[in-house]
C-alpha cells in the first residue's frame, strides 16, 4: 500500500509513538489526521508536520468517550473526507498488582486502549466497507501475550486489544478492509514519564531487550501498514519470545514471573 495521498487517522498523536508515526506517514505523502486530548500538543505536532511540507489536521477528543468520537468522526468525514487508514495507538495504564488497582483505574485502563480502539474503528469503518478498501493498524505490547507480575490492568487491556484485532479480522473478511497488529517492546516514549514507577517494574527479561526510539517505533508502524502485514513484532527478540510463548508457554510464563516484580515491593491499598 502506498501512503501517498492517503488520509491516515492516528490516535494518541500528540506525542510519543503516535506523533512519530504521524511524522513518518506524512513524509510518505499521507494527509494525517491527529487525535488526542491535548489541543496545544496536537497543534504543535501539526505545525511541525506542515513546516516540513506535510499535511495535518487536528481533532482534539477524548477517545475513551464513544459519543465524542462519533461526533468527531462526522466532522472529519465532512471536512477532510474518507479515511483510508486508522491507526489505534492511544494507550494508558500503570503497572500495578491487582490489590493495588482501584476500580476506577481498571476502568480507565480498559477504556484506553481497548474501548478507544473499538469506538474509533467503528466510527470510521462504514465508509471503508462501502468503498471496499481501507486498513486498521493497532499498536499493542508484549503484555498481550505474556503478562508479568504487577501488570494486571495494563496486561488485561492489551489482551483485550489483541482480541479486538483478531475479532476485527474475522468481521472484515471479504470486505477489502485489512487489519495489522504491531507489538513492540520497550519504547523510549513519554509513557514512562506519565506513569512514574513503571520502569521499576520492568521484568529483568525485558531489560535485556533493546529499547526502541519513538522514531524507530513510528517507522515500524508505518512500514507494517504499507506492507499490509498481519502481525509485526519488534525488536526481533520480542518476536523470538512470543514464538517461544506459542511453542512452550509454561517455561516462558515461569521465566517472566521469576524475572518480574516481587510482591514484597508493593504497599497493599496504596492505590486502592
Amino acid at each position: 500500500m502506498t501512503l501517498q495521498n492517503k488520509t491516515v487517522l492516528i490516535t494518541g498523536a500528540s506525542s510519543g509513538i503516535g506523533a512519530a508515526t504521524a511524522n513518518s506517514m506524512a513524509r510518505r505523502g499521507a494527509h494525517v489526521v491527529l487525535l488526542a486530548r491535548g489541543v496545544a500538543a496536537l497543534e504543535r505536532e501539526a505545525a511541525e508536520i506542515t513546516a516540513a511540507g506535510g499535511r495535518a489536521t487536528v481533532y482534539p477528543v477524548d477517545v475513551s468517550d464513544g459519543r465524542a468520537v462519533a461526533e468527531v468522526a462526522d466532522r472529519c468525514l465532512t471536512e477532510v473526507g474518507p479515511v483510508d487508514v486508522v491507526v489505534n495507538n492511544a494507550g494508558i495504564g500503570e503497572w500495578l498488582f491487582i490489590d493495588e488497582t482501584s476500580d476506577e483505574q481498571m476502568r480507565e485502563m480498559m477504556a484506553v486502549p481497548a474501548f478507544a480502539a473499538f469506538y474509533v474503528t467503528k466510527a470510521f469503518l462504514p465508509s471503508m466497507i462501502e468503498r471496499g478498501s481501507g486498513w486498521v493498524t493497532t499498536v499493542n505490547g508484549p503484555g498481550a501475550y505474556a503478562p508479568w507480575p504487577g501488570s494486571m490492568g495494563y496486561a488485561m487491556a492489551r489482551w483485550a486489544l489483541r482480541g479486538f484485532a483478531e475479532s476485527l479480522r474475522a468481521d472484515l473478511h471479504g470486505t477489502g478492509v485489512g487489519v495489522t497488529q504491531v507489538v513492540m517492546g520497550h519504547v523510549a516514549s513519554p509513557y514512562y514519564e506519565n506513569n512514574p514507577g513503571t520502569t521499576d517494574r520492568i521484568a529483568t527479561l525485558d531489560r535485556m531487550i533493546p529499547t526502541l526510539t519513538v522514531e524507530q517505533a513510528g517507522e515500524i508502524v508505518t512500514k507494517a501498514t504499507e506492507q499490509r502485514r498481519r502481525d509485526v513484532f519488534a525488536p526481533p527478540m520480542i518476536r523470538a519470545l512470543i514464538t517461544l510463548h506459542k511453542l512452550m508457554p509454561r517455561p516462558l510464563h515461569w521465566l517472566v514471573i521469576k524475572s518480574g516484580a516481587s510482591r514484597s515491593s508493593i504497599s497493599v491499598n496504596q492505590h486502592v
